[in-house]
């Protein structure tokens, strides 16, 4: 018989039999996987007496799982036959009319995880709370049920709840035990299990409202109340936890406060602009169609949906629908339209996974909910190696490209408005249109926008990195007192910062300002930490190569500018990707290939009089004059007042290195 057991390893089964039944089943013996047997009644009879807690009778068995065949007894031995070549002759054992099986000895993921919860949770250690709650990849035996067989699917949905109850409270556990940002994984798959339970759902709101994140909070209470509603569950005591948990904070931050003239010092909640206010984007992504031969619940196409949720909100822009409410939206099988509509979202994603041989073909839509356009499509296909350094690589992309379109589309729309009606959100996206432009008039129509942006909502993070950029380009573009500008970026960058430290742009905002100081070593480590904050915030990639290319090391600018086109490959500042790469070259004395990458630099559509200074002088340090000098002609045609000086005082070139772009300019007949 089937013994349950909590001891070994917590990391390793290491038994010679293993017997996977949370999710599809899966056998491996002495490490390798076994090929299953086609007969869903094998595979259901071996799942009935793995668990049988003691020996069954043939004439159980035959009413378990036949349908009053021709020769219920005989279709008996045939699938014992079936079991014994599977997992071994000895192990099933007979004694008159009754039949069991002999697993003392192996490891059975149903059973370590019941024996687990038996002796209580509290007495396993971190590490085996990860190994069981890991053994959890999909419903017991998922995708194995038998037809017209009653009893055996009652005794499998009771052990489906029973084992579905024993997952939430391992995850109830490991939420109460971790430390909150491990826990936060745990209380996500507990809400994708249990949807309807009230518990998670006001865990998750205590959590956000602890540390201020009101508008998550927010957003998460109306998803969640919309969910409720459908189902015909009343949503009052979600809403009164969420009130008791914001007015708990709002007084412990009084407490905390020191008080002026006897009244006590504003909170985060006098302050806090309801989602009416202040509005931002919001997206839902579902998780993606598994197209594949075998779909693996928590397999690769669930992992990338939960990569690129949690990558999405790490940007900060964007509303974006948690994953706990979107994977238990998946098994209702909505709509985009309908997810849409359900959720109050502008932008919803959709897509499918699929794995045929050895490539992974990921297809991805982005629609726009208003108009039920789709906005955006794209295929990504690609050779398996790693899948998951694959999946990270097309995840970063889908990122980067929902965000520039979503982007677009936002500044697109708050350009049909008149001036006088945009929200914040809306003159913020006009500023971005204006910024990317690239020319003086524009970044003074840039600077306008963000400034109404901020006079609107103070606490918009984004407004002020924008308008700290303006005033970066105005020192860099010699459009304005560089002094001034530099001090201007400062000041704009801080108070990003201080409205949202854990927006990557405010650091983005700083790294630059920073640079703008000549401040090498803090400008690497403020664009570090927008690097960490969001790996997928392409700009920021390009911000390090952009320093590294000019006072820093040149190899890692080089792999910079290549990650951020890569992440990329059609941004606004391409150019600036492509001239930092030049320029880290010419530092390496690759002067050939550098001249190739500023002629490539030069031609973007918006490139501006540094980048095509940098063309023509790495074609003249590459001894190639002609193309140099047709290029010094367009700078004098386009900017008839632009020096050597105005070039050299932009960039932060050591001293060794100025003296090769002299050099080039001298053979120019560039003063």
């Amino acid at each position: 018989m089937s013994v349950e057991s909590g001891s070994g390893n917590a990391n390793q089964p290491g038994r010679s039999l293993e017997i996977r039944l949370l999710g599809p089943m899966a056998i491996r013996r002495e490490g390798i996987d076994l090929k299953l047997p086609g007969s869903r009644k094998v595979r259901s009879l071996l799942a009935y007496l793995a668990l049988s807690p003691r020996p069954c009778g043939r004439a159980q068995l035959c009413d378990l799982l036949w349908d009053i065949p021709d020769d219920p007894r005989g279709e008996l031995r045939w699938c014992l036959s079936k079991i014994r070549s599977l997992i071994g002759e000895q192990r099933v054992a007979t004694q008159g009319d009754t039949i069991w099986l002999d697993l003392s000895d192996c490891f059975i993921d149903a059973v370590e995880a019941a024996a687990a919860y038996q002796h209580g949770f509290k007495t396993q250690t971190p590490d085996r709370l990860r190994f069981l709650a890991a053994l959890f990849a999909g419903d017991f035996h998922d995708g194995s049920g038998v037809e017209r067989s009653p009893a055996f699917e009652t005794w499998l949905v009771s052990q489906r709840r029973r084992l579905r109850d024993i997952h939430a409270a391992l995850l109830e556990h490991m939420v109460q035990r971790f430390p909150p940002e491990e826990a936060q994984t745990y209380l996500d798959r507990w809400i994708q299990l249990a949807p309807f339970d009230l518990r998670p759902h006001e865990l998750l709101l205590i959590s956000l409202a602890k540390v201020g994140r009101f508008r998550e909070g927010e957003e998460h209470l109306e998803a969640t109340a919309k969910l409720f509603n459908a189902e015909g569950i009343d949503d009052r005591s979600l809403r009164d936890a969420w009130q008791t948990a914001r007015a708990q904070t709002d007084a412990a931050f009084r407490r905390q406060q020191p008080r002026a003239n006897g009244m006590p010092a504003s909170s985060p909640l006098d302050t806090e602009i309801s989602p009416g206010e202040r509005r931002r984007a919001s997206i839902a992504i579902m998780p993606f169609n598994e197209l594949s031969a075998v779909a693996v619940p928590g397999g690769p196409s669930d992992a990338l949906a939960y990569d690129i949720i949690t990558r999405l909100a790490k940007l900060r822009s964007f509303h974006v629908i948690a994953q706990g409410t979107m994977f238990a939206l998946r098994e209702r099988h909505h709509t985009v339209e309908e997810t849409a509509r359900l959720l109050g979202v502008d932008y919803v994603v959709d897509g499918s996974f699929q794995r045929m041989g050895d490539r992974i073909i990921v297809r991805v839509e982005l629609t726009e909910a208003r108009t039920a356009r789709i906005a955006w499509a794209e295929v990504f296909e690609r050779r398996v190696a790693e899948t998951f350094l694959l999946l990270e690589e097309i995840g970063s992309r889908i990122v980067v490209s929902i965000e520039r379109e979503v982007e677009t589309i936002e500044s697109n729309r708050a350009l049909m408005k008149a001036p006088s009606s945009l929200d914040a959100w809306e003159a913020h996206h006009r500023g971005l249109w204006h910024m990317y432009r690239f020319t003086k008039s524009d970044n003074e129509q840039a600077q306008h926008f963000f400034e109404r942006a901020i006079g609107l909502d103070p606490t918009f993070a984004r407004a002020h990195a924008g308008l700290s950029f303006t005033h970066f380009q105005s020192a860099f573009q010699h459009w304005a007192d560089r002094d001034i500008e530099a001090e201007l970026a400062y000041r704009a960058a801080s108070q990003s910062m201080m409205a949202d430290d854990r927006d990557p742009t405010a650091h983005l905002a700083m790294g630059r300002a920073l640079w703008l100081r000549a401040l090498h070593d803090q400008s690497v480590s403020e664009l570090q930490q927008a690097v960490e904050l969001s790996p997928s915030f392409a700009i920021a990639h390009y911000s390090l190569a952009f320093v590294q290319s000019q006072s820093g090391d040149p190899n890692a600018a080089i792999l910079a500018a290549d990650h951020s086109r890569a992440l990329s490959p059609f941004d606004p500042l391409l150019f600036g990707m492509l001239a930092s790469r030049a320029l880290a070259l010419v530092r390496l004395g690759s002067f050939e290939e550098a001249a190739e990458w500023g002629v490539k630099a030069a031609a973007r559509p918006n490139a501006h009089a540094h980048i095509l200074a940098i063309a023509a002088l790495c074609l003249s340090i590459a001894g190639r004059l002609s193309e140099g000098q047709s290029y010094l002609a367009m700078i004098h045609e386009r900017y008839p007042a632009y020096r050597l000086d105005d070039f050299m005082s932009a960039f932060h070139l050591p001293p060794t290195d100025q003296v090769l772009f002299h050099q080039g300019a001298t053979r120019l007949g560039f003063a």
